[in-house]
C-alpha cells in the first residue's frame, strides 16, 4: 500500500518556469520536500524561495540536464540532503519551431536530447534507486503533441514527445514488479512563457500576429480556454500520490477535450 506523500522527496527538472514551477508549487503544498532542477539558476532559486516563504522544504540546484554528472547530481543531493528520494517528475524540456523540410541536423540534436534522451537517462537513474528499494513513482512530462501532429511548425518536438510516451510505457513495464510506477501528462495549450515563444515563432513564419496564432489554436480547444500550469500539476500530484496506485503506464491528457484518448 503506498503511502501518503507528505515527507516523501520529490525532484522536478525544469522547474524554474512555467509548468516546473507549478508543480513544484502544487508538490510542496501536499507536503513534499523538493530538489528543483533547472539550467537557470536564477529562475529556480526564486521557485525555490517561493516554497520556503509558504514553509515548505526545497533546494535550488543548477544544472544542464544535458550532461551525465548533473543528473546524477540530482540524485546524490536528495539522498544527501533529505535522505529519501521517492518521486521524479521530468519536466525539463525545449521547443523549436521550422517547417519539416527546413529542419536541420543541429535542430534534431537539441530537441532530441533534451526532451527524449535526458528524459530517458533520468529515468535510469531514478530506477536504480527506486527498484532497490521497491518503490517510488517516476511521472514524465510528455505533450498531446505527442499523440498528434499537433502542428507541423515543430515536427521534432511531436517526434520527442513521442519518444517520452514510449519511454514511459516501456520503463513502467519494466519496473512494475519491483513496485515502481511510470506514468505522463500531456499538457494541450497551457499559458507558459514556451507557449508565449511558439506562438511568436510561429507568427515569425505565417506572417501572422501572435495574437492571430493564439486564437486560431485557442479556438480548437472544446472547453474554450488555455490551461495554466496548475491545471498540469494536479494532475502530476494525483500521478505521485497514493490515489493512483493502481495506475502505471499511463498518459493523460491536460488539453481541454482536444484529445479525447
Amino acid at each position: 500500500m503506498e503511502q501518503p506523500v507528505k515527507g516523501q522527496v520529490a525532484i522536478v527538472t525544469g522547474a524554474g518556469q512555467g509548468i516546473g514551477r507549478a508543480i513544484a508549487l502544487r508538490l510542496s503544498l501536499d507536503g513534499m520536500s523538493l530538489v528543483l532542477a533547472d539550467l537557470q539558476g536564477d529562475a529556480v532559486a526564486r521557485v525555490a524561495a517561493e516554497i520556503h516563504a509558504g514553509g515548505g522544504e526545497a533546494i535550488a540546484l543548477p544544472l544542464n540536464i544535458l550532461h551525465a554528472e548533473d543528473r546524477q547530481r540530482m540524485i546524490e543531493t536528495a539522498l544527501s540532503t533529505f535522505h529519501r528520494f521517492d518521486a521524479l517528475v521530468n519536466n525539463a524540456g525545449v521547443q523549436r519551431i521550422a517547417l519539416p523540410l527546413d529542419v536541420n541536423e543541429e535542430h534534431w540534436d537539441l530537441v532530441m536530447n533534451v526532451n527524449a534522451k535526458a528524459t530517458y537517462f533520468c529515468c535510469q537513474l531514478a530506477l536504480k534507486h527506486m527498484i532497490e528499494q521497491r518503490s517510488g513513482r517516476i511521472v514524465n512530462i510528455a505533450s498531446i503533441a505527442g499523440k498528434m501532429a499537433s502542428t507541423t511548425y515543430h515536427p521534432i518536438y511531436n517526434a520527442s514527445k513521442a519518444a517520452v510516451l514510449a519511454t514511459t510505457k516501456t520503463l513502467a513495464l519494466y519496473a512494475a514488479r519491483y513496485g515502481v510506477r511510470v506514468n505522463a501528462v500531456c499538457p494541450g495549450m497551457i499559458e507558459t512563457p514556451m507557449q508565449d515563444a511558439v506562438d511568436r515563432e510561429v507568427a515569425r513564419i505565417t506572417g501572422q500576429a501572435p495574437a492571430e496564432v493564439r486564437a486560431e489554436r485557442n479556438a480548437r480547444i472544446p472547453l474554450g480556454y488555455m490551461g495554466d500550469g496548475a491545471d498540469a500539476a494536479a494532475i502530476v500530484s494525483f500521478l505521485v500520490g497514493p490515489d493512483s496506485r493502481y495506475m502505471t503506464g499511463q498518459a493523460l491528457n491536460a488539453d481541454g477535450g482536444v484529445l479525447t484518448y
